[in-house]
């Protein structure tokens, strides 16, 4: 059995039995289980909010900049998160993640201003992002073992647990107040961790599985071309340190991925804060249809990214990207513009289905070029949608109207699909094809 400070591979020319396989295995289910706490424990805070404004006092504007504490905590710690990544493994920062956000999650409560909300937010936030960036790591590694594009499935994890949260959240908000059923969170976090955290910690890093001949010799040629680059560096006039082509074009692929990952999470917070007011304002919906605008889209989401294995081993990266590109514009199209309720709630599904795997496939092929660096930095660059998103949707709206201001998701996921059209073959990761 692997001791934790070594890592396991496949043995070249030999086909793995069901025992070498069983580390693997262990290790997916134990990922997978922290996704699914991130949503849960996200969404549970979310349903809250209200009550949390109401005992907090606080003005519209005042909760408003109090909620930027979570934002501001996990931009803040995603970047710091790749760093401590490559020093303590993504295995323990992980666990080290997962118990600061259900610690977090039970701080809101317990506050009496939207000053010191905004403060213990900070703290929540840095949870959420460390442990984003920290389980995306582990997630990639994985990958590169497994050679099987799964990165879909651990964020369908994430979307379902998400729902599970809400769905909890939603049914005990009359019976149970914020205090209790935060600390609840907070308890089942701290459950969750310890279980699959206990898994993480015991299981090293898998090993890449070996690469097929020809990419043998690929890797061997940009072996060669990166040999060469050094001793051209060696000869270059003393005080120059030119940079490595080859890492150079790998930091600026990250950058473009990040930026796939930037225009899916725009849509994702210009649905969560603005699909259920545009069925209201603008189609006249009832409050418990408006309400299942977003439902319907995080349904789809999950969906898409259960499936999202499959279509990516079927159809490829670049495919996968440019499908859910163009799918997602064209349902956006529609779920602005439609003029009845029921078409725009389609519209919201097929939105919610072309972008499931954008994010997933974009902050994986980040994290294939340069590992948790990559994760951290695309992921920084991808949180930065959904700040974008909802402030400037409605800057949109003020000053033409809502309809149009959403049609700038289509707008985005068109650049996503264009984008990685126009990266095809760039980055490849796990086997996949381009």
């Amino acid at each position: 059995m692997p001791t934790p400070n070594k890592t396991w591979s496949a043995i070249p020319g030999r086909r793995r039995s069901a025992t070498a396989d069983r580390p693997l295995t262990q290790l997916r289910t134990a990922i997978t289980a922290f996704f699914a706490l991130d949503g849960f424990v996200f969404a549970g805070w979310v349903v809250r909010i209200p009550a949390i404004k109401e005992r907090t006092g606080a003005s519209e504007g005042a909760l408003g900049l109090a909620l930027l504490g979570v934002s501001a905590g996990a931009v803040a710690t995603m970047v710091m998160t790749g760093r401590l990544c490559r020093r303590f493994g993504s295995h323990p920062t992980t666990v080290a993640a997962a118990v600061l956000l259900s610690l977090g999650v039970a701080l809101p409560p317990l506050t009496g201003s939207a000053l010191a909300l905004g403060l213990v937010l900070l703290v929540f936030g840095a949870g959420f992002g460390g442990l984003n960036v920290a389980m995306n790591s582990a997630a990639v590694d994985l990958i590169a073992a497994l050679r099987r594009p799964v990165m879909p499935g651990f964020h369908a994890a994430f979307s379902l647990g998400g729902m599970a949260g809400a769905a909890l959240g939603g049914l005990i908000a009359g019976r149970l107040a914020p205090t209790p059923h935060l600390a609840l969170l907070a308890a089942v976090g701290l459950l969750v961790t310890a279980v699959a955290g206990r898994a993480l910690l015991r299981l090293p890093v898998p090993e890449p599985a070996p690469v097929s001949a020809s990419a043998s010799a690929s890797a061997s040629a940009s072996a060669s071309a990166s040999a060469s680059a050094s001793v051209e560096e060696s000869a270059a006039p003393a005080g120059r340190t030119p940079e490595d082509p080859a890492r150079g074009a790998a930091r600026r692929l990250v950058a473009v991925f990040g930026l796939i990952a930037l225009c899916t999470a725009y849509g994702e917070g210009a649905m969560a804060d603005w699909g259920a007011l545009h069925l209201d304002q603008d189609l006249d919906a009832s409050p418990g249809v408006a309400a299942a605008g977003y439902s319907v889209f995080a349904l789809m989401m999950a969906v898409g990214r259960l499936s999202g294995t499959a279509l990516l081993e079927r159809l490829g990266q670049t495919r996968t990207l440019v499908a859910g590109g163009a799918t997602a514009a064209a349902g956006m199209l529609l779920g602005s513009l439609a003029p009845t309720v029921w078409l725009a709630l389609l519209g919201f599904a097929v939105t919610g289905l072309g972008l499931a795997n954008l994010f997933p496939v974009a902050i994986a092929r980040a994290g294939a070029l340069t590992g948790p660096s990559g994760v951290a930095a695309a992921s920084t660059v991808g949180y930065g949608g959904m700040l974008l998103g909802p402030p400037a949707i409605g800057f949109l709206a003020d000053g033409l109207s809502l309809p149009i201001a959403l049609t700038t998701v289509a707008l985005l996921a068109a650049v996503a699909a264009a984008v990685a059209y126009g990266t095809r073959g760039a980055g490849r990761a796990g086997g996949d094809p381009a």
